[in-house]
């Protein structure tokens, strides 16, 4: 039957490919269902006026060695052509200094030290990296990871090393201890440039945010970071045709809208038609999923539910400008940190990603640059009415008075609030980014792969391990990988 699968995947974010195309790499026959008329959620990219924008995310992370994406596309035999950055970041400080995220860590250390001073930067640096990579060695080995069950205790307890005995200590300690532990926590102009950076990838803040976490999410540039030319829709697209290949479907326009649970078979009524499979995988945020599956999931999750006081929207704002030499900027991705906190939305930074000198695919016409800015919204279902001439008045200014443009040369602009956001993705509340790190919830108190404890699963950014493109991915392979073990698929 054409609407019957072995697999009905809900969302196409990453999440949700990642573990539809294990799946379809293991034979099984998965239906994506998809209620945008693009595939890739947070992660793609859209025509407008002549120009392609991100959706969300622009930075790509996860290519190296052992990494989470690295993993899946090495899997499926896939291989992208992405451009490698020699300078991850550029990051702008409210006293006018200009810091380079430089990969090389040696590099990145001089750097620090030129700008926050010598004092413990080393020390301090030196120990988050050994921490990030200590997480990231550890990431796929660990896939029953957070354990729900006595077989999911067995299976960590015969992968465990003592580098993992040793360094999950730091779960119970926050970035703010680590500070302090290196003496850092007096160093103004450094611990905002730590809660800046903390909101990129683990969205909150150093009292908030464990020290596994928190030293993966400082140390993301450390690692390859790349642009994809075209946007990032083309690293969705091979995913999609894979998928397709294996002889799976992907369904656009065509959003869930109830899921039922009958005689081991599971059945979707969605927008235009009715599914039915034998499993079920949600990779849309667990808020929506409960909405749609109230009377089948684990009860478990409504206590760990979180809800618009603790979450975030974005402000996005997408520009095109004249710039005709595009090789002047250093680096494509920029963080700015604001004199005065930005008008309406009152974030301390905004976060700029241009489309690399190279890539000429993202205007039709030359001599033509695209950039996106972004900021974080918090409580997104009380911030419903933002003037969005005023932030974007305020956002060219910044701009401009930076160096990256002139205001009379912008050709286009639109921005995205967190109504935008709810359409886009039919996220509730229109969040975007993931569960943010909290020190009241340990990695092993987070929201694990199994929905319901019969054959539903959940993956993407409000499940284990949480934001970004690497997280997201990593969520699939440990959703597939538990499928896998309960049900030797």
């Amino acid at each position: 039957m054409e609407n019957q699968f072995d697999v009905i995947v809900i969302g196409s974010g990453m999440g949700s490919l990642t573990t539809a195309c294990l799946l379809a790499h293991a034979g099984k026959r998965v239906g994506v269902l998809e209620q945008n008329y693009l595939p890739g959620g947070c992660t793609s990219s859209y025509w407008r006026k002549g120009f392609i924008f991100e959706s969300g995310a622009t930075t790509l992370v996860g290519l190296d060695e052992g990494m989470p994406l690295r993993h899946l596309l090495d899997t499926l035999e896939i291989e992208l052509s992405p451009i490698h950055l020699e300078l991850p970041m550029q990051v702008h400080l409210k006293n006018g200094k200009t810091i380079h995220r430089y990969q090389n860590l040696e590099e990145w250390i001089v750097e620090a030290e030129r700008v926050f001073g010598k004092k413990n930067q080393r020390p301090f640096w030196e120990f988050c990296l050994k921490i990030s990579q200590f997480v990231w060695q550890t990431s796929l080995r660990q896939t029953a990871f957070p354990p729900a069950r006595f077989s999911d205790l067995i299976y960590s307890a015969k992968n465990v090393t003592a580098s993992q005995l040793k360094n999950a200590v730091y779960s119970f300690y926050s970035m703010e201890w680590l500070l302090k532990k290196y003496d850092l926590l007096e160093n103004t102009d450094f611990v905002e440039f730590v809660d800046e950076q903390l909101l990129i990838t683990a969205q909150n803040h150093h009292r908030e945010v464990n020290v596994l976490f928190g030293a993966t999410a400082l140390c993301y540039t450390n690692y390859g970071n790349y642009y994809m030319p075209g946007g990032l829709i083309n690293l969705v697209n091979p995913l999609i045709a894979y998928l397709e290949e294996k002889g799976s479907k992907v369904i656009l326009r065509e959003g869930a809208q109830s899921i039922d649970y009958q005689n081991n078979q599971y059945f979707i009524k969605a927008k235009n038609t009715n599914y039915q499979a034998d499993y079920l995988v949600s990779g849309i945020p667990i808020n929506n999923t409960l909405q749609i599956y109230q009377n089948g999931y684990s009860k478990n999750y409504d206590k760990k539910l979180l809800h618009s006081e603790v979450l975030n929207s974005a402000f996005q704002m997408g520009i095109a400008f004249r710039e005709e030499s595009p090789e002047r900027f250093e680096a494509i991705h920029h963080q700015i940190h604001l004199e005065k906190p930005l008008a309406e939305v009152g974030s301390a930074s905004i976060f700029l990603s241009l489309n690399h000198p190279q890539d000429a695919t993202r205007s039709d016409e030359e001599g033509h640059m695209v950039a996106s800015v972004s900021t974080h919204l918090p409580h997104p279902e009380k911030n419903t009415q933002i003037d969005k001439v005023k932030v974007e008045a305020h956002i060219l200014e910044v701009l401009q008075e930076k160096g990256f443009l002139k205001k009379e040369d912008v050709v286009y602009k639109h921005s995205s609030t967190q109504k935008s956001w709810q359409k886009w993705t039919g996220r509730e509340f229109g969040f975007v980014g993931g569960y943010p790190q909290l020190m009241r919830i340990k990695p092993w108190q987070m929201i694990e792969a199994r929905l319901d404890g019969k054959k539903a699963y959940q993956c993407g950014d409000t499940t284990y391990p949480g934001q970004g493109i690497p997280g997201t991915v990593l969520s699939g392979i440990i959703a597939f990988e538990k499928m896998k073990k309960d049900w030797r698929l």
